[in-house]
């Protein structure tokens, strides 16, 4: 299905496929990023309608897309910067989560890098989707155990400023 969509949307000229070897990867197109703050609108109007998310309805990998999608690079180190997201109540394939933030990008991945991880971030996944989607706050989650940030001290502190979630509140990311 999700070949098919991509095909479509490559098709209407929303996306265009790269690849690279044996990458393949999708960005917008001009139209496409047109259709960003529409597709945004549309998630938030979805999350503040549909109500409280289920089980099933909760996935790593859209997430961690979605947050990838929404850093910063403002608030971040010049550096690179490699967060690792553990999930420890998730299937074990899908437990561990690496973001590698760069000035200029960021990448997702779901096998280790290779790269020094700078801060860890080991929570539950509806907690962390949670305050991704402003139902909760970094500090409450925090302050309950709820999430754990391992890390250099000043890293602890600027992480919740690194992500800027179209669905969250400004509260949501108080520190």
């Amino acid at each position: 299905l999700l070949s098919k969509r991509l095909h479509q949307l490559t098709a209407a000229g929303i996306v265009r496929r790269l690849e690279d070897g044996a990458d393949v990867r999708y960005v917008l197109t001009p139209a496409g990023r047109d259709l960003e703050a529409v597709v945004d609108a549309l998630g938030a109007w979805g999350t503040r309608w549909t109500g409280k998310l289920g089980d099933v309805d909760l996935d790593p990998r859209l997430l961690m897309w979605d947050m990838h999608r929404h850093v910063d690079h403002a608030a971040l180190p010049e550096s690179r910067v490699v967060v690792e997201f553990v999930f420890p109540t998730v299937t074990h394939a899908s437990r561990r989560w690496w973001m590698v933030i760069t000035p200029h990008d960021v990448d997702v991945c779901d096998e280790d890098p290779g790269f020094e991880v700078s801060i860890r971030v080991t929570a539950g996944l509806r907690e962390l989707t949670e305050i991704w989607r402003g139902e909760a706050t970094w500090p409450d989650a925090l302050r309950s155990g709820a999430v754990v940030v391992d890390g250099p001290s000043a890293l602890r502190r600027s992480l919740p400023r690194w992500f800027d979630s179209p669905l969250a509140s400004p509260a949501g990311h108080a520190t």
